[in-house]
């Protein structure tokens, strides 16, 4: 593999982690996902606040359901969203999964949720990205992840999904695509 392909594809970390649930302290998993996208920053930027990226990334391993009407055009700060999830479109996991945008921070490149459902009780999700160049940036998704019994699990299900997300990235990169027009 020459060495620009190994840039781009996704690397992965899994630690464990003590957080807050329910007023009290429970093991948790952190797992850390990130790889180069060969895109400018701004237009990167502005696909990540769009439901309609998470659409596209996910189509194939994931499908979402709005509980009310569609997806907004764009995610707004405080908003909570809920949606049901298909795994491979059809097998369906967790109930309603609910998604609080908690920051959007145009300055940093960084989005934060609050995400649960059924299954996961803690899904809090970190996007970062940083520019490497001209049209070169770094992306990392960042999800601590609380599900009981149903941790690991869950973990290992969310480290395939979130290496998917960012190989469907590439093509967002290599096809130019713009999302919430």
């Amino acid at each position: 593999m020459n060495s620009n392909a190994q840039k781009l594809k996704p690397v992965t970390k899994v630690e464990s982690v003590i957080i807050d649930y329910n007023d009290s302290k429970v093991k948790a998993n952190k797992l850390t996902v990130h790889s180069e996208i060969p895109m400018g920053i701004e237009r990167a930027w502005d696909n990540v606040k769009t439901p309609a990226l998470l659409e596209f990334v996910a189509k194939g391993m994931i499908k979402f359901k709005f509980a009310d009407g569609d997806f907004p055009k764009q995610w707004e700060v405080g908003q909570t969203y809920g949606f049901k999830t298909l795994v491979f479109g059809i097998i369906p996991f967790g109930g309603i999964h609910y998604l609080l945008v908690d920051k959007i921070d145009n300055s940093n490149y960084t989005l934060s949720t609050k995400e649960w459902d059924n299954g996961a009780k803690v899904w809090n999700h970190l996007i970062t990205m940083r520019k490497l160049g001209d049209d070169n940036i770094y992306y990392e998704d960042s999800i601590t992840i609380y599900a009981g019994t149903m941790t690991e699990f869950i973990t290992s299900f969310a480290k395939q999904f979130y290496k998917y997300r960012q190989q469907r990235w590439q093509i967002v990169a290599e096809k130019n695509l713009k999302f919430g027009e």
